[in-house]
């Protein structure tokens, strides 16, 4: 007989379908940089190592490495060392991209004791850093007109350095020099030391004896002075002009001039999105206090760290308004009776402009960005 049939059923499960997208994982990359070559390395999710590459620091090796990072899966961040310096080209060429780059802090002391120092193993932390978002910052966007008064005042800051050597090397000179060149130099001020020594006339056949060959220094040094001076000059009526394009409201800030203006400018960067507070920029400043409180005992510390030269540029305004505003004066006089010393009152009014000329960083962005 024949056995009996069983129906069919159309009970099937049915399974998922897979789409390409799916089989795609998240990746992250890092990148330590340097002058002649760039080392990736590229982690999943869970921080595996997928790999490590050297690539050139030109524009080209640049494109080959994000091609070459894409390569593996779905690029979330890169993490990279030195954006503002030999890893500028690479982060500019990310973010036209579309990738999503970071500013990665250099493995600390204790990392770099146990798992040793290589490039690799320094793109393979920039990596994870990425991933695990700590020790990471926002990087300053470098193809605006912020990174044109850089340039601009990279020049300026070198040459008043030059300027003030050559000045004190003058008076080192003059301080040795014969009685008879010293006592007609003594007394004179700057300006006019400068165009004296400018204008002497020693032999230069006579150059072997000491007298000649102190004149022969001192108007090479005061000529180079001058030099300077005029170059300075010029720098100067380059900047201003950009400064005042870029934020005027910070310019006409009380006791902010185009100096202190670039200064924090620069300082803050041209995207505004790296600052997310007053308090950020305060501490990018150097002029937030660090806590440095345990268990019952409630304090705070000095803060000397920060962007220094922009701690400085606070200083300059606090001073000139001590000078000249009647509002800061008043608050001197009143910290003063309450017991504060001048150290302590300056500390406190660099965090308050801080937080008024952030206001106008700030505002003009937002204006800019509308």
């Amino acid at each position: 007989m024949r056995a009996a049939l069983h129906p069919v059923t159309n009970d099937r499960t049915t399974m998922p379908s897979i789409t390409p997208d799916d089989t795609v994982i998240e990746v992250f990359g890092g990148v330590d940089t340097h002058q002649d070559t760039h080392t990736a390395a590229v982690i999943d999710q869970v921080g595996r190592v997928l790999g490590t590459h050297e690539f050139p620091a030109t524009a080209a090796g640049y494109a080959d490495l994000l091609a070459w990072i894409r390569g593996h899966g779905r690029l979330s961040r890169v993490g990279v060392e030195g954006t503002g310096a030999y890893g500028a080209g690479l982060a500019r060429l990310l973010r036209d991209e579309h990738a999503d780059v970071i500013e990665v802090d250099r493995p600390d002391r204790k990392t770099r004791r146990f798992q040793g120092k290589s490039d690799p193993i320094d793109a393979i932390q920039a990596a994870r850093a990425a991933l695990a978002g700590e020790r990471t910052g926002t990087p300053k966007q470098r193809d605006g007109r912020v990174e044109a008064l850089r340039n601009l005042r990279v020049a300026r800051r070198s040459a008043v350095e030059q300027r003030a050597d050559t000045q004190r090397q003058m008076k080192t000179l003059i301080v040795t020099a014969p009685d008879e060149l010293r006592a007609r130099l003594r007394g004179l001020s700057v300006k006019q030391l400068v165009v004296t020594c400018a204008n002497l006339r020693p032999e230069r056949a006579d150059a072997a004896t000491p007298l000649t060959a102190v004149k022969l220094a001192l108007r090479s040094l005061a000529r180079r002075h001058q030099q300077l001076s005029a170059e300075i000059t010029d720098l100067d009526e380059l900047l201003e002009p950009v400064v005042a394009a870029i934020n005027p409201g910070l310019l006409a800030a009380n006791g902010v001039g185009a100096e202190i203006a670039g200064q924090l400018l620069v300082s803050a960067g041209e995207n505004h999105d790296r600052l997310a507070s007053e308090a950020a920029f305060a501490m990018l400043c150097g002029v937030a206090p660090i806590p440095a409180s345990s268990g019952k005992t409630t304090r705070h510390r000095l803060n000397r760290g920060g962007d220094r030269q922009a701690n400085a540029a606070l200083y300059r305004v606090v001073l000139c308004r001590l000078r000249w505003d009647p509002r800061t004066r008043d608050y001197m006089q009143r910290r003063t009776k309450e017991g504060m010393s001048k150290k302590e009152i300056i500390r406190c009014l660099k965090r308050y402009v801080a937080r008024e000329l952030y206001q106008l960083i700030r505002m003009n962005d937002l204006e800019l960005a509308a």
